[in-house]
């Protein structure tokens, strides 16, 4: 899990199997969007698409859980390692943007 600097940018090297898994879920998700979409065209009831809503953003909240996690035990482990604990505070920082 080699993190790099890139013109003022951090990126990250993932597993395949942790790029796909991300990749899978971000398709599952994005088709779900889509349905949402199409029941709007189609006049769906306001329930029903309500309910399509909620289960795009529980989707979406176990795809963050997932990502936040595999952020912790790799990119924030290996820089607390590495002595560099201003990881902490972006970490901190991005957890606040996450729950507003």
């Amino acid at each position: 899990m080699e993190e790099r600097e890139e013109c003022c940018h951090k990126t990250k090297e993932r597993t395949e199997e942790e790029y796909r898994a991300l990749i899978n879920r971000l398709s599952r998700i994005e088709g779900q969007v889509r349905g949402i979409k199409k029941m709007v065209e189609n006049d769906a009831y306001c329930t029903d698409i309500l309910v399509q809503v909620s289960a795009v953003n529980a989707a979406l909240n176990s795809f963050n859980k997932v990502l936040l996690s595999n952020h912790i035990r790799t990119c924030v482990a290996e820089d607390i390692r590495n002595g560099k604990e201003e990881t902490i505070d972006e970490l901190v920082e991005t957890l606040k943007k996450m729950m507003k």
